[in-house]
């Protein structure tokens, strides 16, 4: 329980540092909520990875270049999921905002991100 209650932690500075590069983005560049999308969860995905490999997990076994692909290979799968929860959020309500869709998106992906990072790249 303890590794997953520090996972949630993660994956809310996760979700803070998604958030922020969105809103940002959206504020300051000619970008729109897809493209800026896009970027924002690479941004974030680079946050959890170091939140996660020192709180959540402990480093792995495997060096940190294959803990990285590994890492990036599992985030980016699971942001995919993560993408087109929040396009079919956009699409399906024009309505909603952005940062209401990149929430509900989240919370959508975080069971399988859990799941993968913890059998596919931490060893545990």
């Amino acid at each position: 329980m303890q590794r997953l209650a520090r996972f949630v932690f993660a994956g809310g500075i996760g979700f803070v540092a998604d958030a922020a590069a969105l809103w940002l983005l959206l504020a300051v560049t000619p970008l729109g909520p897809f493209g800026a999308r896009i970027l924002s969860i690479g941004f974030a995905l680079c946050v959890t990875w170091q939140i996660n490999r020192r709180l959540t997990f402990a480093p792995s076994s495997r060096g940190i270049a294959r803990e990285g692909a590994r890492y990036g290979g599992v985030g980016i799968a699971t942001s995919v999921a993560n993408y087109l929860v929040y396009c079919a959020l956009l699409f399906a309500i024009p309505a909603i905002p952005p940062l209401a869709a990149l929430a509900a998106a989240s919370l959508a992906a975080m069971a399988l991100s859990f799941l993968g990072y913890s059998r596919l790249v931490f060893d545990r």
